[in-house]
């Protein structure tokens, strides 16, 4: 699909950009955080959100690269609305802090683009003992959003507009376990595999997505909540893997998305009008796409639900 460019039902194909699937749309009056803003696709989504004049709040770990890269986009865009806040997903108590800090603020909020992820390292436990891919890629984005989420039902009655939850998957979520979430060894060295854990933080992406989605209808709220793949793309995801980085640096520019393609999943998702009412869908190419059958288990998405509630309680 992305070396021929077929288009989708949507009209968009693997080679749109960021800026194409929003093209012509008006996003002033709009709030959205985006986690992980300060480099990849994260920074692109940023840059394209802001300016369709949506005000992007940028949640980065490494304030200083956020704030350079707010500059940037700056100087391209003059009268962006941008800010920068600091959040390390794989720290709960960040979390909070940046969860408090935003409430705070009062600062209304539309658009919640669960961006920031990390792929592959070796076995290394999060500042509160969990595996660091479980912690970063989905705990710490179902603890923000459950934390905000109050925020965003009072935003969408308030001003009458749907709010949206993006979280950013992958196709690697099917190279997750057999059994989807290893639930009893989340954080077992001696069977850890970094592709398999990953694979397991990404299907835990989409299933947070697809319960919460469930959950917002079941209370009327007028929050949609989705999933998506943005596409094999060269970013610093691959840093941990040298070799690999190396070969796809090489090769990337052929056969793989670049970052203003890369983005363009998560920018329609968050932005376009087609996505109106949509919610409990994966999508790749800026199009609904089929995920794997463990991804679409119910009683999973449940259990994982339960399983996050216990990890995130502050006790």
């Amino acid at each position: 699909m992305w070396l021929l460019g077929f288009k989708g039902p949507s009209g968009f194909s693997a080679r749109s950009t960021a800026e194409e699937v929003t093209q012509g749309i008006d996003g002033s009056g709009l709030t959205a955080i985006v986690t992980g803003a300060s480099s990849g696709i994260g920074a692109e989504t940023a840059r394209v959100l802001a300016l369709r004049g949506v005000h992007v709040i940028m949640a980065v770990r490494n304030v200083e690269s956020g704030r350079n890269v707010k500059e940037t986009i700056m100087k391209e865009i003059p009268n962006a609305k941008l800010d920068v806040l600091e959040l390390d997903l794989s720290s709960l108590a960040s979390i909070r802090k940046f969860a408090s800090n935003y409430d705070s603020v009062g600062l209304p909020l539309n658009i919640l683009v669960n961006n920031a992820g990390v792929m592959a390292p070796p076995f290394t436990l999060s500042q509160d003992g969990i595996e660091l891919q479980f912690a970063t890629n989905h705990l710490g984005h179902f603890l923000l959003t459950n934390l905000l989420l109050d925020n965003m039902k009072n935003t969408a009655r308030d001003c009458n507009r749907e709010g949206r939850i993006v979280n950013v998957s992958s196709d690697g979520h099917r190279y997750a376990p057999r059994e989807g979430i290893r639930f009893d060894k989340i954080n077992d060295e001696s069977s850890y595999s970094s592709l398999s854990a990953y694979g397991q933080s990404k299907l835990a992406n989409i299933l947070h997505a697809n319960e919460l989605a469930r959950r917002l209808k079941e209370e009327g709220v007028n929050i949609t909540a989705n999933s998506l793949h943005p596409g094999a793309i060269p970013t610093n995801l691959i840093r941990y893997h040298p070799i690999v980085e190396g070969v796809t640096t090489w090769i990337g520019k052929f056969v793989m998305k670049n970052i203003q393609q890369g983005a363009a999943t998560q920018c329609y998702v968050a932005l376009h009008p087609q996505v109106q009412g949509v919610s409990g869908e994966y999508f790749s190419d800026s199009n609904i796409a089929k995920p794997s059958a463990l991804a679409k288990d119910a009683e999973l998405a449940k259990k994982l639900w339960e399983f996050s509630l216990s990890l995130t309680d502050p006790k």
